[in-house]
Formats: C-alpha cells, sequence, structure tokens
C-alpha cells in the first residue's frame, strides 16, 4: 500500500477520532441498557424506544454503512493491484523477497486458521437464541436481502474443478463485481498489477500513481464514513441494545473475547514456536527486547507510525542487518497483517452464526484465502478493514449490513490486531536475517 495512505490522516486526528467514537459507544450502550431496565417499569419506553430505532436512528446508521458499501469494489481493486505493481520484478528481488513473502503468507494463514478455529469451538454468535436471531433477520431492509443472499450461497458453485473456474473466472466479470463477488475482483486485480509491474520502468510508473489516486479517493470517501461514526455507532448500538438486550450483549463480549485471545496465542505462541525452529533466539528474551515496539503498536494502532520503533529496535536491539530490516519491515508495515487478516475471518464467522447463515468446511477455507488476500490490501487508517469485511460478507451469502453489529468494539480489537502485525513483523525479519547468514 502507498504510504501516502497510511498517513493521510494525522495521528493527532485518529486519536481524537477514535475517542470520540468510543465514548459514542458508552452513550449508545449505557441509554440502550437504561431503556431495557425501564422497560419492565414504564411498558411505553420499549415501544417508543422501538419506533425511534426503526424510524430514525436505523436509517442514520445507514447513511454510514452505505457510504462503506459504495467504496468496496474500487478499494479492493486499486489496493490490491497497487500492492503488487508496488513490488516490481519479483525475480530481481531473489531469495529475500521470496522468504520474506512466504513468512508472511504463513504467518496471515495460521492466524485465520487459529481464529475460526476459536469461532467454531465457541461459536459466540450461535449463542443468540433463535427468537433472537428470527427478530434480527425480521429488521426493515433486512429479511428479503439475507433470504436472497442465503438463497444465493445455498445455490453456490461447487468445489470441482469446473466450479473453481466458474468462481474465480465468470463470463461476465462487471455482472460479478454488480453482485458483490470478491473472487472475480480480487483475481482480477492480481493480473492488473502483475501485468501493470511488467511494463516498461515509465508505464508502471503511470500505472502506479493511477491506482494510488484511485485508492486515495476511496480513502478519503471511508474518512468521510468515519466522521460520522461517532454519531453512527451509538446510534446503531443503540437501536440493537433495545431490539435484542442483554443477550446480544454478552455475545459480543464472548467475540471479544475470542479475538483478543486468538491473537494473544498468535502472537507469543505461534511466533515464538517460529523463532525456536528457525532462529537461535529464545522466544522470553525476544519479547523482552521488542516490548518497545508491542507498547507502540498498540498506543498507536498504526503499523506504520510503529515502523521508525521497530527499525531501531530491530537494527540496534536485536542486531539484524540494516539490509534485511530496510527489507522486511516497511513491506511487513504493508503487507503482513496478521492481525487484521485474524480479525477478518472472525468477523465473518461471528456474523454468520448471529444471522444462522451456516459456512460450510470448503467456504471457511476460501474465506481463510480471502481474508489473506484481503488484509494485504486494508488501507492503514482507523476502520480501513470495514470495506473489505463487507465484501467478505456479501461473498459468502451473509448480510452485509451485519457489520454494524461489530463497529463498537472495533477500537479496542484494533489496538490489539496491531500489536501482532508489527510483532510479526520483528519476528519475520529475524528469520529471514538469520537465512541471509547461513
Amino acid at each position: 500500500m502507498a504510504y501516502l495512505l497510511r498517513s493521510s490522516m494525522p495521528s493527532s486526528a485518529n486519536e481524537r477520532l477514535a475517542n470520540r467514537i468510543l465514548w459514542g459507544l458508552l452513550i449508545g450502550l449505557i441509554l440502550g441498557i437504561v431503556v431495557r431496565l425501564a422497560g419492565p417499569l414504564h411498558p411505553s419506553v420499549i415501544p417508543v424506544s422501538t419506533w425511534l430505532s426503526t424510524n430514525l436512528l436505523d436509517p442514520f446508521g445507514q447513511v454510514f454503512l452505505r457510504l462503506l458499501f459504495f467504496v468496496v469494489v474500487p478499494l479492493v481493486f486499486a489496493s490490491l493491484a497497487l500492492g503488487v505493481v508496488q513490488l516490481g520484478r519479483l525475480e530481481k528481488l531473489g531469495p529475500l523477497a521470496g522468504r520474506t513473502f512466504l513468512l508472511f503468507g504463513l504467518n496471515m494463514a495460521v492466524a485465520v486458521a487459529l481464529g475460526l478455529a476459536l469461532m467454531n469451538l465457541f461459536e459466540p454468535g450461535a449463542k443468540l437464541s433463535r427468537a433472537s436471531q428470527e427478530q434480527m433477520l425480521k429488521r426493515p431492509d433486512f429479511e428479503a436481502r439475507v433470504q436472497d443472499l442465503k438463497t444465493a450461497s445455498a445455490q453456490g458453485t461447487a468445489l470441482t474443478p469446473k466450479g473453481v473456474v466458474e468462481m474465480f473466472m465468470p463470463r461476465n466479470l462487471l455482472h460479478a463485481v454488480v453482485e458483490f463477488q470478491i473472487l472475480p475482483l480480487i483475481l482480477f486485480a492480481l493480473l492488473v498489477g502483475a501485468a501493470g509491474a511488467g511494463l516498461s520502468e515509465e508505464n508502471r510508473t503511470k500505472v502506479q500513481r493511477t491506482l494510488e489516486i484511485v485508492a486515495e479517493l476511496m480513502t478519503r470517501i471511508v474518512h468521510f464514513a468515519l466522521e460520522l461514526a461517532p454519531f453512527a455507532v451509538p446510534a446503531l448500538i443503540f437501536s440493537v441494545v433495545v431490539t435484542f438486550g442483554m443477550e446480544f450483549l454478552k455475545a459480543l463480549a464472548l467475540f471479544v473475547a475470542i479475538v483478543l485471545t486468538g491473537i494473544a496465542i498468535q502472537l507469543f505462541g505461534t511466533m515464538s514456536l517460529l523463532l525456536k525452529l528457525f532462529t537461535r533466539r529464545p522466544p522470553w528474551q525476544f519479547f523482552r527486547a521488542i516490548r518497545t515496539v508491542l507498547v507502540t503498536g498498540f498506543s498507536t494502532s498504526s503499523s506504520n507510525a510503529t515502523l521508525p520503533t521497530s527499525l531501531q529496535v530491530t537494527r540496534e536491539v536485536l542486531g539484524v542487518s540494516p539490509s534485511t530490516a530496510g527489507f522486511v519491515l516497511p513491506l511487513g508495515a504493508t503487507m503482513n497483517m496478521s492481525g487484521t487478516a485474524l480479525y477478518e475471518g472472525c468477523v465473518v464467522l461471528f456474523i454468520a452464526q448471529v444471522y444462522g447463515v451456516d459456512l460450510t468446511l470448503g467456504q471457511q477455507a476460501t474465506l481463510l484465502l480471502l481474508s489473506v488476500l484481503s488484509a494485504v490490501a486494508v488501507a492503514g487508517i482507523p476502520g480501513g478493514s470495514l470495506p473489505l469485511i463487507v465484501g467478505l460478507l456479501v461473498n459468502f451469502g451473509i448480510n452485509p449490513e451485519g457489520i454494524a453489529l461489530i463497529l463498537g468494539t472495533d477500537r479496542i480489537l484494533d489496538m490489539a490486531r496491531t500489536t501482532l502485525n508489527v510483532g510479526a513483523d520483528v519476528v519475520t525479519a529475524c528469520i529471514v536475517d538469520e537465512k541471509e547468514g547461513c
């Protein structure tokens, strides 16, 4: 991703926006709980609040959601194509690039698999009663959309060689894009990026600049949506609490706990195993040495903002060669999004469980692949993963408006997944450096 995307909003503005969203979440949550508690004492409160949610708060929240929907297709296409074009000719990068990309892919794939395993084990979205699920499906503008999507999912293409070709390469790409089919879009973006990387330097630069402009335009639209978030999030969370009560909050709390657990296992478990297998560094010494990197990533929620600290610690404290650190870490801040990939997979499966959409093992394998690819395309801004998650939801026949259910938790989970992202970058740099020195 172009660095301009990652610095398009100052960190102080990010922090203010995040704080406003958190305060909005808290206000909406408290008001919703107060209404639910007052319901038995004042029976008229619930009907009035339900009418308010249905006719005012939900439509306002939809403005926020639809702005995100607008940018899904161009943002996914431009971001992925741009990421490939920026790499240039991979054959010129040699073994260093090969090891780096292999570890990036391994980190993200294992992270998503871990997240999906935990979600299948505890099933937080399934904790809602069948009555609550049916009530959710009957919310305004939900029922018809969800039934259509579930029907499309049930009639999905079989995982045969012919079916796989149909999924990735439909006869009519434009029709597939209109239907929010993410697989053909991702493949087309990767092909455009690969073709662009092979052009002459002059033309490659032009293609790269064009994609940067498109990605920046879409990112600015996401900013417009995020400006509404401090007001849309409390409206949406109030509506959910009034409609479904404490039952949904318990399911949401379990979802957050599962994601945080998955991130902790991936960071301190999987990364420790990789260090043991491929380096001579004791994991406990390694994590003690990079604690400044982890704290910076957690507090800033930005891999890019943490990059100077990561470079300094990796070179001076861990003794990684400047050439390896200078190649792996900036690339990792753009592409190695283990925490983001884990989060995307968990969100899709959670919302599927809430709506009673059963994803088969084959569909979850596809979700793993798409989560890895889409995580690479995430712009480094607050809420940058939301448009891509919307695309994943539609791809699996899940109501995309379900993204509203997890908006209020995004800030704390963003901090946690960034910590994993930056930690995995440093681990990758250490492994690559050791292998380069062999």
